[in-house]
């Protein structure tokens, strides 16, 4: 089906506008590399890089992954480089690229995000911060920060203080929480511009054979299309008492038709991760599908569908 060149499939990320609302999902493509030779980076929204922490990590033993049905667990353990030399490689190379970079932090304490901040407020050519809340608290006896008001808030608090205004903030949160609203409150409350929804589910999975757990660590992190009714779930629950909160939308997108779903329960951009792992051009091929869909139900913007399944019906 030919574009219809009226469309504006244009989004913005509080206040950055990106052409399309396609993203990569952190850990699904390092900073871009591996996908790049299969598309330009520029043809999509933007690259989200793999949660960069403040040194190197090596990562968990293997193993570290295994398939589940209708998904994915993995363990990997935020492996990376550490934010220096990330800083030196990665962003110049995103930037001769063409893409336009959403930078994803972690960190084990609440001074490891100001800390990232700090190097990151300055640096030219960086969209948006995903801070990604959803890592244990090695202050907090390894409580995951997501999964706690009171150190969600100090996570997004800690970055909004070091970044000052110079970006916007995207809080990325945990679904493993009894009500994820209110975590979602306190973070915008702390000074996050939107949400990313959702990380990984935790998981495990017990090998028959061995009879033992397949992941060295015994649990990792659920993905891939058997999370997307949870995404849906709560993207619809957070825009219903935070409308006006632009939600990077994630969890088992796989199709064109997949997103559609995720932006009629509130998502205002699509970050496709596990897809990719199967089909390198999935970000390419869904952007197209979604875009097909939104000319097809009569959108003439992209904007007219977020949140759609929150009107009444006629």
């Amino acid at each position: 089906m030919e574009s219809n060149v009226t469309f504006d499939y244009s989004t913005a990320l509080a206040d950055r506008r990106i052409p399309n609302p396609i993203l990569t999902a952190s850990g699904t493509a390092g900073s871009g590399k591996e996908l790049a030779q299969f598309f330009p980076l520029s043809d999509i929204g933007a690259v989200v890089t793999k949660s960069i922490m403040l040194k190197p990590r090596s990562g968990r033993a293997t193993p570290r992954m295994a398939e589940t049905p209708s998904g994915m667990l993995n363990s990997i353990g935020l492996q990376g480089p550490g934010i220096d030399i990330f800083l030196e490689n990665d962003i110049p190379w995103l930037a001769s690229q063409g893409a336009r970079i959403i930078v994803s932090i972690a960190g084990e304490t609440v001074e490891d995000y100001a800390v990232l901040a700090r190097k990151l407020r300055a640096v030219p050519g960086i969209t948006a911060l995903e801070v990604n809340i959803s890592c244990p608290n090695v202050e907090n006896r390894g409580q995951v920060f997501a999964c706690n008001p009171t150190t969600a808030r100090e996570a997004i608090s800690a970055v909004r203080r070091n970044i000052g205004g110079e970006l916007p903030i995207f809080a990325k949160l945990s679904p493993d929480v009894t009500d994820i609203v209110s975590i979602a409150t306190e973070v915008v409350d702390a000074g996050a511009d939107g949400l990313a929804l959702i990380n990984t589910i935790l998981g495990m999975v017990i090998d028959t054979n061995t009879m033992f757990p397949r992941l060295s660590q015994k649990t990792g992190g659920l993905s891939g299309p058997a999370i997307r009714p949870v995404a849906v779930r709560a993207i619809y629950q957070v825009h219903a008492a935070l409308p006006n909160i632009p939600i990077i939308g994630m969890g088992g997108v796989a199709s064109g038709r997949d997103a559609f779903e995720l932006v009629l329960a509130g998502a205002s951009a699509i970050s496709v991760g596990t897809a990719t792992f199967g089909n390198p051009t999935a970000a390419i091929s869904i952007k197209q599908e979604l875009e097909s869909i939104l000319i097809e139900k009569g959108f003439a913007t992209f904007h007219q569908a977020i949140g759609f399944a929150h009107r009444e019906e006629i």
